[in-house]
C-alpha cells in the first residue's frame, strides 16, 4: 500500500499522527509545507493526503485544488482549528473527503484516516475493473449464461434472435457476437426497423436503383450490401411491416435480393442477428408476423435479462457510467456512496441499463458534491426504500405543524423507536398524531410500532406549539425546528458513537449539512 502523507508545519501534530498510524501498520510520510508535497508528487503518490489548512508557503485549500487536478480520486482530509470550520466546509466543494477539527481525538482521527484508506483502495480496484468494463455486461448468473452462449457462438454463422426489454442492451450483445466471431474483420451494420417509415425501410434494407422512385437521383446500396462479409443487426424485428417480412425471408433462405427498381439479383454474405422486445409467438398468433420467418430467425435465441433481475450488477455499471459521463463532459468522475448504491439496487429500472446510464449522466451534471449521497438521486428514485433507508414515515392526516413542515422540507423527518418527544417531557395525547393513529385503528389494520411512536411525538409537538403560539411567542418556528434538528442529530451521533459521516448517512443528509447544523446548533459545545 502507498503511504499516507501528513502535511503540517506543527511538529507535534506530525509526530502524534506518525506514531498512531505506525501502530496501525500504516506507512506514513510527513511534510512541513505544500511546496514539498507538490514537488514529491512528481515522483510519488499517496494513498491518502492529510493536510492542515494554514501553513507557510501555501494553504491546504490551495494544495487540495492542485492535488485534485492531478489525482481526482485521491482522498484528501483537511485538518482545521474550530475557527476555520467554514473554510473546511467550503473545501468540500473542492472535493475534500472529510475535515478533522483541531484539537482532535486521536482514535477518531485514525478511524477517519482508515476510512479514507478503504475508500482509496476501493476506488483503485474499481478503476482496474472499469478498464475491462466495455467488454463486460455483468457478473449476475443470468448474464454469465449470455456470455457462455456468446462463447459457443463465436465461430458460428448461425442466425441469432436476441429477446429482452427495451434498454436492456440487446445491441451490445449483438456487437459482442460480431466482435468474437470469425466475421470481426467485416462491418457491423445496425438498423432499427421500428424507427424507419414503411415506405423507406425497403430501400434502407435492400438499396435502390437510380430513378426507382421520386427523389432517387442516384443508385444507393442498402444495409445488406453494406454489411457484406460482416454482421447485420436488425433491431425491433417484431415491428417490421408484413410485406417486407416476405423479402427478408427470401434473403435469409438463399442470400439473394433485388434493389428497389432493380432487375438483377444480388448476393450478400451476411450474418443476421435480430432483436425484439416483443413476444414473437404472440405476434405470429395475431397474424402480424410470418410464422416461417419466425422459425428462420429463431435458430438460436438469447434472452437478455432486465436490470431488475440482476441488481448485483448495478454498482459496477453505475461506477462505469459515472466514469464514462465524466469523460464525455470533461469533468472529474464522481463517486457514489454505499447508501446511494443500495437505493439504486432497490429500484426496478423499467428503462433498464439505458435508464441507469441516463441517471448517471444526470448525477454527473446535477449532484452538488464529488460523493453522491442518497439525497442527490433524481426524483424518480427518492421514493425507493432500501435496506439502509430511514425508518418509515407515518404522515399525519391533517396539515403539518410548522416545525414538522420545516423538517420534512430538509428531508429529515423520521420516526425512531423509543425516541423522546421534542422536549422530552410532553405527554398530551391530542393532536394530528393521535388523529392519524385513530384513522389507522378505524381502518381495521394493526398500527405498526413506528405509527405509535410517530403519533406520540406529533401530539407532543402540537401541544408545545399550541402553548407557545397562544402565549404570543414570535419565534415558534425557529425554536421548535432547532429542537427537532438538535434531537435528531444528537440521537444519530449517539447511535454512531460520534461518527459524523455515518450519522449523516443514517439521517439521509449530506456531511456538509450535518457539519453546518452541528455548528449552528452548538452541539460541539
Amino acid at each position: 500500500m502507498k503511504p499516507i502523507w501528513i502535511v503540517d508545519d506543527d511538529q507535534s501534530i506530525r509526530f502524534v499522527l506518525e506514531k498512531a498510524l505506525a501502530r496501525e501498520d500504516l506507512p506514513v510520510r510527513s511534510f512541513t509545507n505544500s511546496r514539498d508535497v507538490l514537488a514529491a508528487l512528481e515522483d510519488d503518490e499517496p494513498q491518502v493526503l492529510v493536510s492542515d489548512i494554514r501553513m507557510p508557503g501555501g494553504s491546504g485549500i490551495e494544495l487540495l485544488s492542485k492535488v485534485k487536478t492531478r489525482f481526482p480520486g485521491l482522498p484528501v482530509i483537511i485538518m482545521t482549528a474550530y475557527s476555520d470550520l467554514d473554510s473546511a466546509v467550503s473545501a468540500f466543494q473542492g472535493g475534500a473527503f472529510e475535515y478533522l477539527p483541531k484539537p482532535f481525538d486521536l482514535p477518531k482521527a485514525v478511524e477517519l484516516i482508515r476510512r479514507a484508506v478503504d475508500e482509496s483502495v476501493r476506488e483503485d480496484v474499481s478503476d482496474e475493473r472499469l478498464q475491462q468494463m466495455p467488454e463486460m455486461l455483468g457478473q449476475a448468473p443470468a448474464m454469465q449464461d449470455v456470455f457462455r452462449a456468446i462463447g459457443r457462438l463465436s465461430q458460428s454463422n448461425v442466425t441469432v434472435l436476441i429477446t429482452g426489454e427495451s434498454g436492456s442492451g440487446k445491441e451490445l450483445v449483438a456487437q459482442a457476437l460480431h466482435k468474437h466471431s470469425s466475421r470481426s474483420h467485416g462491418p457491423f451494420v445496425a438498423i432499427n426497423t421500428a424507427a424507419i417509415p414503411k415506405d423507406l425501410l425497403e430501400s434502407e434494407l435492400f438499396g435502390h436503383e437510380r430513378g426507382a422512385f421520386t427523389g432517387a437521383q442516384t443508385m444507393r446500396r442498402g444495409r445488406f450490401e453494406q454489411a457484406d462479409g460482416g454482421t447485420l443487426f436488425l433491431d425491433e424485428i417484431g415491428d417490421m411491416p408484413f410485406d417486407l417480412q416476405t423479402r427478408l425471408l427470401r434473403v435469409l433462405s438463399d442470400g439473394q435480393f433485388y434493389r428497389v427498381g432493380g432487375h438483377h439479383p444480388l448476393k450478400s454474405n451476411v450474418r443476421v442477428i435480430a432483436a425484439t422486445h416483443q413476444n414473437l409467438e404472440d405476434r405470429v398468433r395475431q397474424g402480424v408476423f410470418r410464422e416461417d420467418l419466425f422459425h428462420r430467425l429463431n435458430v438460436i435465441r438469447l434472452r437478455l435479462p432486465p436490470l431488475r433481475e440482476r441488481s448485483e450488477d448495478v454498482p459496477a455499471l453505475a461506477r462505469f457510467f459515472l466514469q464514462k459521463s465524466a469523460k464525455d463532459l470533461g469533468v472529474d468522475a464522481k463517486r457514489i456512496s454505499e447508501p446511494a448504491l443500495a437505493r439504486l439496487m432497490a429500484f426496478d429500472f423499467p428503462g433498464n441499463v439505458r435508464q441507469l446510464e441516463n441517471i448517471c449522466h444526470w448525477l454527473t451534471v446535477m449532484a452538488p458534491a464529488q460523493v453522491i449521497e442518497s439525497k442527490d438521486l433524481p426524483p424518480e428514485l427518492m421514493g425507493v426504500k432500501s435496506e439502509v433507508s430511514m425508518p418509515p414515515l407515518v404522515a399525519a392526516v391533517t396539515e403539518p405543524t410548522p416545525a414538522v413542515a420545516a423538517a420534512a422540507s430538509s428531508g429529515m423527518v423520521a420516526a425512531h423507536e423509543g425516541a423522546a418527544g421534542v422536549n422530552g417531557d410532553l405527554t398530551s395525547s391530542q393532536g394530528p398524531g393521535r388523529l392519524a393513529a385513530d384513522v389507522i385503528a378505524r381502518s381495521g389494520v394493526a398500527a405498526p410500532p413506528s405509527a405509535t411512536v410517530a403519533s406520540s411525538w406529533l401530539s407532543d409537538l402540537e401541544r408545545d406549539a399550541r402553548v407557545r403560539l397562544e402565549s404570543g411567542a414570535t419565534d415558534v418556528w425557529d425554536a421548535l425546528t432547532r429542537q427537532f434538528e438538535a434531537q435528531l442529530i444528537h440521537t444519530a451521533l449517539e447511535i454512531t458513537r460520534g461518527r459524523r459521516i455515518e450519522a449523516a448517512q443514517k439521517l439521509g443528509i449530506g456531511r456538509n449539512t450535518i457539519t453546518r447544523k452541528i455548528q449552528e446548533l452548538g452541539l460541539d459545545d
